[in-house]
């Protein structure tokens, strides 16, 4: 009996019991592991994928919407991975036609590499922005950011929602609410008592990843990550909106060096909601 052609096989929702058949799609396309990061997305979004006969995932990637349930206002694609063996064979491309059939007018957004990007265009998403993907060892430098940070309680939980909606311009409530457990680090910003930025840095493989980052200006945005790189001894990474120039210089004179540009794409709107001005970088580009 013949095996059947990927392009023919059911597309099927994952579960968080299919991490580590995602973790190794990962590893066989040359990406990390990443199973703590893909444990947050498989529980917080919805995952597709299609089973490979002979084991394992033949495509896979990861849907997180934000805004009303049932409703949402908009959605982040991430994680679009095919199979090394399945690669240039259309799998990818039936797959986000799938996803992309299943949102209806949600309107769309992704972090998209070269590589990924044609494809991306071709089914009709358009470029809105670029994110820069920046590495190192952080080295704290003079004069040190003047903001106030301490480490988030519970009881800012309220604060952080209110303010991450204003920022993001969307509800992201079940993302949000799982960063406690998920980062080694919530940090709040605060100005006579109100919270006017916070910062997470969560566990990637050997390095730490900054975000979301969300702040009432560059200066805060500095603070925030000062505070967090002077407790973990372990290397940053963060992806920060090219716009944001003046941190770019920042975090560049202290250590941490450009290692690749994502496009930041979008399907059904012209421009991302929100206050990109507050909005200095994702939790994950795979969720936006």
């Amino acid at each position: 009996m013949s095996t059947p052609s990927p392009t023919s096989l059911p597309i099927r929702r994952l579960t968080p019991r299919d991490l580590s058949a995602c973790a190794d799609l990962s590893e066989n396309r040359g990406w990390p592991r990443e199973e703590h990061k893909w444990g947050l997305l498989l529980t917080a979004g919805t995952g597709y994928g299609i089973d490979d006969p002979d084991g394992g995932l033949v495509t896979a990637c990861i849907v997180t919407t934000y805004g009303p349930r049932g409703r949402p206002d908009l959605a982040a694609i991430g994680m679009v991975l095919v199979a090394e063996r399945h690669a240039r064979q259309g799998v990818g491309r039936r797959l986000m036609r799938h996803v992309v059939a299943e949102l209806g007018t949600t309107p769309l957004t992704l972090h998209a590499t070269p590589y990924g990007r044609p494809l991306y265009e071709e089914l009709g998403f358009k470029t809105t922005g670029r994110a820069e993907m920046v590495r190192g060892r952080f080295v704290s430098g003079s004069p040190e950011p003047a903001v106030a940070t301490r480490a988030a309680t519970a009881e800012d939980l309220t604060a952080i929602l209110r303010l991450d909606e204003e920022v993001f311009g969307t509800d992201r409530t079940p993302v949000i609410t799982r960063l406690p457990a998920f980062a080694d680090q919530l940090r709040v910003a605060e100005e006579d008592g109100r919270i006017i930025g916070y910062g997470a840095a969560w566990p990637n493989m050997d390095n730490h990843v900054v975000g979301p980052l969300i702040a009432r200006d560059t200066e805060t945005a500095k603070a925030l990550i000062t505070s967090l790189a002077t407790r973990t001894d372990r290397v940053l990474r963060t992806d920060i909106d090219v716009r944001h120039e003046e941190l770019l210089v920042w975090v560049k004179e202290r250590g941490l060096a450009s290692t690749s540009f994502n496009a930041v794409m979008t399907y059904g709107i012209a421009e991302l909601p929100g206050d990109w001005t507050r909005r200095f970088a994702p939790l994950t580009v795979a969720a936006g």
